[in-house]
């Protein structure tokens, strides 16, 4: 990725990463062009993200369409020129993202459409909300899956 193809800003923290037990918290902040020319910044950064979080192929699959499907849903109600707002949240054994938007008549999301269905079913649990500023966001949470082999007891 160069300067041209993405005007994208990538900021990463290491929130709470003094380990407390065993729950790790990093955050990882993407902001670009709410234009969907971008979103294969965001599918990257996803599957590289729940990578690092030893996720499966498959659930490292099913998060990359689950956030391409939540970003097409809210940049169909995003004001031109404004940003598309990602922030991933990682846990030892779970990943959150957080997409946002801001929208000239902010709504949330239909719940009871195939989209969403669809986004349940990738991401695990899914959220949406009307925030501050006009911004709507969408929640995906996502557990890693545990192999039997590996859990103790």
């Amino acid at each position: 990725m160069t300067e041209d193809t993405a005007a994208a800003a990538v900021h990463g923290s290491a929130q709470g990463s003094a380990h407390t037990g065993r729950e790790m918290r990093d955050r990882v902040q993407v902001s670009m062009p709410a234009e969907s020319a971008y979103l294969s910044v965001l599918r990257t950064a996803t599957a590289g993200l729940a990578a690092r979080l030893d996720f499966t192929l498959d659930e490292i699959e099913d998060l990359r369409i689950a956030v391409d499907e939540a970003c097409a849903m809210l940049l169909a109600q995003a004001i031109p020129g404004t940003s598309l707002e990602c922030a991933f949240d990682l846990g030892t054994d779970e990943m959150t993202i957080t997409v946002s938007v801001v929208a000239a008549r902010p709504r949330l999301p239909a719940r009871d459409t195939f989209a969403w269905t669809v986004l349940s079913a990738l991401a695990g649990t899914v959220d949406s909300r009307v925030g501050p500023g006009d911004r709507v966001a969408i929640v995906l949470r996502k557990r890693r899956e545990i192999p039997e082999a590996t859990r103790s007891g």
